[in-house]
């Protein structure tokens, strides 16, 4: 069985994207190696239908992580015999494409160590663009890093021949910048039916307290805070739950108690992927309220937006080009006009409240959903990952 070997910087827990690739890939018929790091704070990984490893790094950040990471990565592959490998993202281009070059001229040697299992075939390298990576707002300002990843990339990317992106605005930014043809192999989740809104008492929640859910990242210009705030003015029994972890996570843990709304906010930190359909059904609203800080932003497609469609979840959105086309087409929610704390807590209130349009927005997202799940855009993946050369 071939093998594919996926790698990834961060610690597998919740990277759903990479999850529905690597099961995409055990359909294909490749025996599949998921490689990513583990930190202190990572939890245990629950059996899935491929292999798993998980580094342990000196670095946890910044650029020793980078580099460490991509140094680790590469002799891994190196002395590693495979048929495919995918990267995710630029920060583990570097290490897939230098060992595919060194591997592929080490195979000649006729080493075992290195050569490849069928001599006959390409070494095949498909890399993975979850996002404009030099757009993120975590680069805002800093030249000199910039320069560094766009050195990087400026030099690979014009010579990898498959290339995927996970929305229309990705790839194409990536493509008129490179001329490349960019395959589009849209972010959605798989095909799950809503559990219903019954499951509040599970996550120690009265069943007829709102919740207003944001899941994901907890990072800068994601709009948190200012959620959080609103939440002084909302005028709705609701609760502001926040799942998943980030660079802001410790420090927000202790804003509603300085915002004096702790008893209105709660912090589920990481939710394994199992168990986060159950948290987000449960949900009335769902947040994706990021602010207009970078490239990357304005054209994102978040995860968080297309579980709550999944979800069945009426969503409260920024007015980004990705989302503002999915939501306009199927009537699925609203758009905020603003991050001032008190007009978000009278958006929060005014769809809370109004049962009728609610229910209207949660009969358009089963059609949403029905259409907008990875059953529907796997198939383009398959044949990607099939097709010869």
């Amino acid at each position: 069985m071939p093998l594919a070997i996926v790698s990834v910087t961060n610690d597998l827990t919740t990277d759903q994207r990479v999850d529905r690739t690597c099961r995409t890939l055990v359909k294909a018929g490749y025996d599949v190696l998921l490689v990513g790091r583990k930190r202190r704070i990572s939890i245990p990984l629950r059996p899935r239908p491929y292999r798993t490893k998980r580094m342990r790094l000196v670095f946890d950040k910044g650029p020793f992580f980078y580099a460490e990471y991509n140094f680790r990565l590469f002799w891994y592959l190196l002395f590693h015999q495979y048929e495919l490998i995918v990267s995710n993202d630029l920060d583990t281009l570097a290490a897939n494409y230098l060992a595919n070059r060194v591997k592929r001229s080490l195979s000649k040697i006729r080493n075992p160590k290195f050569e490849i299992r069928n001599p006959k075939s390409e070494i095949r390298h498909l890399h993975d663009c979850h996002e404009y990576f030099r757009g993120v707002p975590e680069l805002n300002g800093r030249n000199k890093v910039l320069r560094v990843w766009k050195w990087i990339e400026d030099r690979i990317f014009p010579s990898l021949g498959m290339v995927m992106a996970v929305n229309r605005s990705v790839a194409d930014l990536y493509g008129k910048e490179y001329g490349k043809r960019i395959e589009v192999i849209r972010n959605v989740p798989f095909r799950k039916p809503a559990s219903g809104k019954t499951g509040k008492s599970s996550f120690g929640i009265r069943d007829d307290r709102k919740i207003i859910l944001y899941q994901g990242a907890v990072n800068v210009g994601r709009g948190i805070e200012e959620a959080i705030l609103a939440m002084k003015h909302v005028k709705t029994n609701a609760l502001l739950v926040i799942a998943g972890i980030g660079d802001l996570y410790d420090k927000l843990k202790e804003f509603p108690v300085q915002a004096g709304v702790a008893e209105k906010v709660r912090f589920m930190g990481q939710v394994p992927l199992e168990e986060l359909h159950s948290l987000t059904s449960a949900a009335d609203i769902g947040l994706s309220i990021e602010k207009d800080i970078s490239v990357n932003y304005r054209y994102c497609l978040p995860n968080k937006f297309l579980d709550y469609i999944q979800a069945g979840v009426p969503v409260l959105v920024s007015p980004f080009p990705e989302m503002k086309g999915i939501v306009d087409h199927y009537m699925i929610g609203e758009f905020i006009g603003g991050h001032d704390p008190a007009g978000l807590a009278l958006h929060m209130d005014s769809m809370l409240s109004d049962k009728e349009k609610l229910a209207i927005y949660r009969r358009n997202l089963e059609k949403a959903a029905e259409e907008l799940c990875w059953e529907n855009e796997e198939p383009k993946l398959l044949k990607i990952v099939t097709r010869d050369g």
